[in-house]
């Protein structure tokens, strides 16, 4: 009888208002209201309905491979090779293919890659992770030891704010992070009910992080949380700035005058463009700052196989490198670690191949090499093009694009369009956005899903269509962005 009354309510146990609350709150943009919208509109040009396009660009997410770009040949053969072993015998895989995976499989419980492997990751990955950073940091020491293998950066990162996240009220774990910033941050930061807080990066001077900024911002957060961390992402992402040396070594002095726990996102450490820049890692710069600083700063750093030149989103592959994390916390890190078993095992295979890629002695290396700096300098032209070709538009003004993957401009949006989205209860890039979505089928995110000053306004874009695509793209934005401000400022 209870089930049958039950069920004459229409009740259910799980409902929005008995949801957990910090699940609601959070929100990530990448994905967000616009994407969902842009499929919509995808299905509907496929069931034949018309539209004044033909077909929806996304241009949402920095996924390479769903923009056309092609695998890097070597690493699909070394996990080929690892997934299917029976491949080893066929002649028209290379030896150097051949090697890495059987290292990998002798790595492997049953040399199998469908098997668990330890929590951190299998032994041989972990030790040419570590092998890697020395030779990317030019000889600064990397333990395998505190090298952990990740499902993609985004697990390592959600794992390492678990650990810091605790306190109540004004003694609740504050979370620095960068605005703009990207959202898995404040996605993260909601879920587990910390406290946000903001230090902006500065638009005028190509998005620098500015000292004064963060000792404002932690001052501010100090009044009403307990700042615990920082967060930086170098290369930026949506911004696209490259940190300099002396910025590392500022924000490193600041993190250790206070304090704090480093999180370095270094996701996009490949992709570099500007000739006046080069990637640093916050690791090295630390151990140039002298033993003092190398053996107290808590330091973490990510990496993934998403990015770079790769692109292989879908491996879900990635590591982190903890250094001086106190002993005791480190045994409970590998805890949190063991109950969620182990990453991928391709993805694991897949980060292997990229940190030990072949050799200038190798057969594959001219190939390889080959693939690789084709991917890079498309990258580096659709930088430099998109930054020029928008800031050519009127209304628009767009930093140069240094590094990752993305454009951030600022677009203009006049007082009459900012007013209507308000009545709509919406923000005015949102408007923007679905209705550049809706005119030209092209999908960007609104620079509101970032965070901004306010009264400014901005959308971010990826660079990964084909140059061809890209040029339609922007021919389209450029048109739209002018038709916009016509429509809105009553311009003619």
């Amino acid at each position: 009888a209870t089930q049958i009354s039950r069920s004459v309510r229409g009740e259910k146990t799980l409902t929005l208002d008995t949801l957990n609350p910090q699940v609601k709150a959070v929100e990530y943009a990448v994905r967000g209201p616009i994407v969902i919208k842009a499929g919509e509109i995808e299905r509907y040009l496929e069931e034949g309905g018309t539209k004044p396009f033909s077909e929806v660009i996304k241009a949402n997410i920095g996924d390479a491979h769903a923009m056309g770009q092609k695998p890097i040949t070597f690493l699909r053969q070394v996990v080929a090779l690892c997934t299917f072993p029976e491949l080893m015998d066929s002649p028209s895989f290379p030896e150097d293919a051949k090697r890495r995976a059987r290292r990998i499989l002798q790595g492997c419980g049953g040399h199998s890659l469908g098997s668990y492997s330890a929590s951190p990751g299998v032994e041989c990955i972990r030790k040419d992770i570590a092998a890697y950073i020395e030779q990317r940091d030019e000889g600064v020491p990397s333990d395998w030891e505190n090298i952990y293998l990740t499902t993609g950066a985004s697990d390592g990162i959600m794992t390492i704010l678990r650990l810091l996240v605790s306190g109540k009220d004004s003694s609740r774990t504050g979370v620095m992070i960068p605005i703009p910033q990207y959202p898995l941050y404040s996605a993260a930061i909601s879920e587990m009910d910390a406290v946000q807080v903001n230090y902006y990066l500065d638009e005028d001077n190509c998005w620098a992080l500015d000292i004064n900024e963060l000792h404002r911002s932690y001052q501010a957060a100090k009044q009403h949380c307990q700042p615990r961390v920082i967060c930086i992402i170098n290369p930026g992402n949506p911004t696209g700035q490259v940190q300099s040396k002396k910025c590392i070594e500022e924000v490193l002095h600041f993190a250790y005058e206070e304090n704090l726990f480093v999180m370095s996102d270094e996701v996009y450490q490949d992709n570099v463009y500007a000739p006046d820049c080069q990637f640093h890692s916050f690791k090295k710069v630390l151990y140039e700052m002298g033993p003092e600083y190398f053996n107290s700063v808590e330091l973490v750093s990510f990496h993934s196989t998403s990015k770079g030149y790769t692109g292989e989103c879908g491996f879900r592959g990635g590591y982190m490198e903890v250094i001086n994390m106190d002993p005791e916390v480190k045994a409970q890190l590998v805890k949190l670690l063991s109950v969620r078993l182990c990453p991928p095992l391709a993805g694991q295979a897949a980060m292997d191949v990229i940190v030990n890629p072949p050799q200038p002695e190798e057969h594959t290396f001219k190939q390889f090499h080959q693939e690789k700096s084709s991917v890079l300098g498309a990258l580096a032209e659709k930088a430099k093009l998109t930054e020029k070709i928008l800031n050519a538009v009127p209304g628009i003004k767009c930093n140069p694009v240094q590094g990752a993957m993305y454009a951030f401009p600022r677009i203009f949006i006049p007082p009459k369009a900012v007013e209507e989205a308000k009545a709509l209860g919406m923000q005015p890039d949102m408007l923007y956005c679905l209705r550049l979505l809706e005119e030209t089928g092209i999908c960007v995110v609104p620079g509101s899903g970032f965070g901004q000053k306010d009264g400014t306004y901005h959308f971010r874009m990826t660079i990964l269509p084909s140059i061809e695509k890209l040029k339609v793209l922007l021919g389209k934005v450029r048109d739209f962005h002018i038709g916009f401000l016509k429509e809105y400022s009553g311009l003619e």
